[in-house]
């Protein structure tokens, strides 16, 4: 028995969520009486130097740069800073076609996607959407892994990881761009072991426990089925929301 699946990963309507979280972050220091507009401690260098006709920011003489923090504070040091929030999401979206399954071997698919965030305490990517199903014939649905768990040719199942996988040979581990100095981006438990899959509508699946440079992940998707599974074409959906955090 022959069966083509196709899963579709909606990376043009996904979804960034701030809410209003990101009105009431600030990078300036203050108290009930005083507030200091981003201090500057240095031998040379202005967050503001202008002229009739030009504006720059000076740079020489920084005694820090990059980002210190404790278990409720941060700050970033360094002329070049900004006091406005940001958060970067691109997914590379589209439908993944894990072309004819059979009960012999697992069919995979890899999706990417990046995220950079700054002045928050980090953020959580989740993962909503449907495991592969048909409609036509006999209406049946992949059992998705609600555990970690090994790819099984000849058992029905469905799941993801962000890992780099022998068993299949697909995805990666996240990457931090340039250097783990800059990134801190992580794949959480559950989702961040090699060889094992998961898919729970609604999990977290990655965080970064503070700002963070560009993470890369690779989004590894695995379906078997059995000699018995209902044949046709089944659609499966994923949706990726990034939050940041506070």
């Amino acid at each position: 028995m022959r069966l083509r699946e196709k899963l579709a990963l909606a990376g043009m309507s996904l979804v960034i969520l701030l809410g209003g979280s990101v009105a009431s972050v600030s990078a300036q220091s203050a108290s009930t009486n005083y507030k200091v507009e981003e201090s500057a401690f240095g031998t040379g260098g202005e967050l503001s130097a202008s002229s009739p006709n030009y504006q720059a920011k000076q740079s020489a003489g920084e005694l820090t740069v990059g980002n210190s923090a404790s278990a409720n504070y941060q700050f970033y040091g360094g002329f070049n800073t900004s006091d406005t929030p940001l958060l970067e999401f691109a997914v590379n979206g589209g439908t993944y076609d894990l072309g004819i399954l059979d009960a012999t071997q697992a069919r995979s698919a890899v999706a990417s996607f990046t995220v950079r965030n700054y002045l928050s305490s980090g953020y959580v990517v989740i993962a909503n959407g449907t495991s592969p199903n048909t409609a036509s014939g006999a209406s049946y649905t992949l059992p998705a892994l609600s555990t970690p768990t090994a790819s099984a040719p000849g058992t029905a199942q469905f799941g993801i990881n962000l890992a780099q996988n022998t068993l299949p040979a697909i995805g990666s581990n996240p990457t931090q761009v340039p250097d783990s100095t800059f990134g801190s981006g992580t794949a959480v438990a559950g989702y961040d072991t090699a060889n094992l899959f998961k898919f729970v509508d609604g999990d977290t699946i990655a965080f970064s426990p503070k700002s963070s440079g560009q993470t890369n992940y690779a989004l590894s998707m695995i379906a078997n089925i059995t000699s018995t599974t209902p044949s046709g074409q089944y659609t499966g959906h994923l949706n990726l929301q990034v939050i940041p955090t506070f």
